[in-house]
């Protein structure tokens, strides 16, 4: 298996990847919106490839200059338990770091729940916020 960046020829795989794992994609998540996604930060949205063309696991990671975000890690759910999910997230933290952002947040979905033990296990801790959004498009 191997870790690398993104590629826009991924895009189906990772959709499918997504809904196998139960992420809803956002209006966001268009090959428009991904492809802009690498020009900003192409080191951070990494995903797994099988050796046979398949993607098996991805991560969205982001700097605003300030704190690190990750979003979308789904690794497929045959493969669990292999630690490409700690590959993953630990391949971003370390990046995030070269780069001298000090804090990693993320979001879990109140239907994705069942994740949120494993990202204690990573270190991750909860903290009661408000999400609030609006969408510009």
């Amino acid at each position: 298996m191997e870790v690398r960046s993104y590629r826009p020829e991924d895009f189906a795989a990772i959709v499918a990847l997504w809904g196998a794992c139960g992420l809803h994609p956002s209006r966001s998540d268009t090959p428009v919106s991904l492809a802009r996604k690498l020009e900003r930060d192409p080191d951070l949205f990494l995903v797994v490839a099988d050796g046979e063309g398949g993607i098996v696991g991805s991560i969205i990671g982001s700097y605003d200059g300030r704190r690190g975000w990750i979003n979308r890690l789904a690794v497929a759910p045959g493969l669990r338990g292999r630690a490409i999910g700690r590959l993953l997230v630990e391949t971003v933290e370390r990046r995030l770091a070269e780069r001298g952002c000090d804090k990693v947040n993320l979001l879990v979905e109140p239907d994705n729940r069942r994740v949120v033990d494993y990202y204690d296990r990573l270190g991750y801790r909860t903290d009661e916020l408000v999400f609030m959004e609006k969408w510009l498009a």
